[in-house]
This record gives structure tokens, sequence and C-alpha cells, in this order.
């Protein structure tokens, strides 16, 4: 089973076990993971699960579509070159310790 480390914007860290093939909102939501809203529930409609993953396993993740690419101009933290809506990416064994950061807030 995949992990994921999710950091606060104050730096304490979460990790949780990952279920591949959900997104990695999905598998924040089910750990109850504060900091990621998810008010569209993963439809790519808002920004309200904006997160920065770290750069060493980026590299594996897909490029994001144009919608994505949208939606992260009304995140309410500013975007970063290493920003995502976590509700795009896929959790799969080849991610398998992704560290995200949270942003302090989200709207």
């Amino acid at each position: 089973m995949p992990k994921i480390v999710f950091i606060d914007a104050d730096g304490t860290e979460h990790p949780v076990d990952a279920k591949a093939g959900v997104s990695i909102m999905e598998n924040a939501i089910a750990n109850n993971i504060d900091g990621i809203e998810a008010e569209c529930g993963g439809s790519c409609m808002c920004a309200t699960c904006h997160c920065f993953i770290e750069d060493e396993l980026a590299a594996r993740i897909p490029a994001m579509e144009s919608d994505e690419d949208e939606m992260l101009g009304f995140a309410a933290e500013e975007r970063r070159p290493s920003s995502r809506l976590s509700c795009q990416v896929k959790m799969t064994d080849e991610l398998d310790g992704i560290v995200v950061h949270l942003p302090a807030e989200q709207t």
C-alpha cells in the first residue's frame, strides 16, 4: 500500500496509508486530513484541494490538463511551480512516499 506524507502549513507531518487508484484528495478526506476542503467533491470545479507536491516524485505525475491549470488561478494561496489540485492526481504504487504540502488556507 503506498504512503502519502501530508505536511500542514505549520510543518506538522501526517503520514497515511493511501489507496492506489484514487486521488490524493480522496485519500486526504478518507484519512481526515485538515487542509483539503474539496468543496466540489473532486470534479475540478474549485481550488479547495490545492496542494504543493515536493519535487522528488512530481516528475512521475502526469502533466496537468487545461481545466486544472485554469482552476489553480482561483486558489486562495498563491500558486507555485509545485501547485496541483489534489483531486486531479491519482495515487499509484509508483508514488509511494509522495510528500504533499498543504497551504495555510483554501478559501
